[in-house]
């Protein structure tokens, strides 16, 4: 394992995409900065660990935004304690053509363009940056990449330079919900188990929740309700390792049931268990135990 603190530069063309880079990495565990001053930029890169303590992956975002930087960031970066750290510049760029059309999308102002044309802002800044591009240990051209595909490309280049990160696999937020109450908001999966029996209908049950032992001996009663619980832990143990090879970083899977008590409470506590003994990260959400 290195000791050296994991540093990535991350800079490039106004509209390449470095705020969504920044995410990413956000998304890998590092600690990010974003448009220091370049005198704070100067104290913070020579003694970072004191300014972020207890953070050894850091990565910072820097640009044209900051005044002098052009001239002023290649010396930075020789001044920069390569014992201590190891560093990663990289740098994002796109084509004329696409950053003509993100910004005219946004419609927000190119830091360079002032009183003159968009492109000309645009070439200006490729010009000013062209020595920085040129010790760039990685360049990235996101020009036709989508925001997925950007993000696919981040995780492919330092995922394995994060060992310790959280980046295992998604989270699971697994939501017991009942339909009368509505269908949770930004669900991935969505599960219906209204057809088991209902235990709401016993009356020693009926005060009850899916948490409770009785509910639970009333449902393993019936073979339909442990045959349901085997179909959708095969299901999701077969889609979390995709989603995680498709750098997903939660998943929400809602259980529903009528009115969010009993049965969809007892699938969801079970489906996080047997994931939870799979080696996935999972919290549990009962949105209607209490109606």
């Amino acid at each position: 394992m290195n000791d050296k603190i994991q540093l990535v530069l991350i800079t490039g063309l106004s509209g390449s995409g470095k705020s969504s880079v920044a995410k990413c990495f956000e998304d890998l565990g590092y600690y990010c900065v974003d448009n220091l001053p370049l005198p704070l930029l100067r104290q913070f890169l020579n003694r970072p660990l004191e300014l972020v303590e207890g953070h050894d992956r850091i990565s910072v975002v820097a640009d044209v935004r900051a005044p002098g930087f052009a001239e002023e960031f290649p010396r930075l970066l020789r001044e920069m304690d390569r014992g201590r750290l190891s560093v990663t510049l990289l740098f994002l760029e796109a084509s004329e053509e696409t950053l003509v059309r993100r910004f005219s999308e946004t419609r927000r102002p190119h830091p360079l363009a002032g009183d003159r044309p968009l492109l000309e802002g645009i070439q200006l800044e490729r010009k000013l940056l062209a020595d920085v591009r040129g010790v760039a240990d990685l360049v990235l051209d996101t020009s036709d990449w989508s925001i997925h595909e950007v993000r696919n490309q981040v995780f492919r280049e330092f995922a394995r330079e994060s060992e310790d990160a959280a980046v295992t696999g998604p989270v699971v937020s697994l939501v017991s919900f009942g339909f009368k109450h509505g269908i949770p908001t930004g669900t991935d999966l969505l599960f219906d188990v209204r057809f088991l029996s209902n235990p709401h209908f016993v009356p020693e049950l009926k005060r009850l929740t899916g948490q409770d032992a009785a509910v639970r001996h009333f449902l393993d009663d019936f073979d339909e309700y442990h045959e349901l619980l085997q179909r959708l832990e095969e299901l999701l143990l077969f889609l979390l390792p995709r989603y995680s090879r498709d750098n997903r970083s939660y998943v929400s899977v809602a259980v529903g049931c009528t009115g969010g008590r009993h049965r969809s409470v007892a699938i969801a506590e079970e489906l996080a268990s047997r994931l939870q003994k799979a080696d996935w990260s999972v919290r549990v959400i009962h949105r209607d135990i209490a109606r």
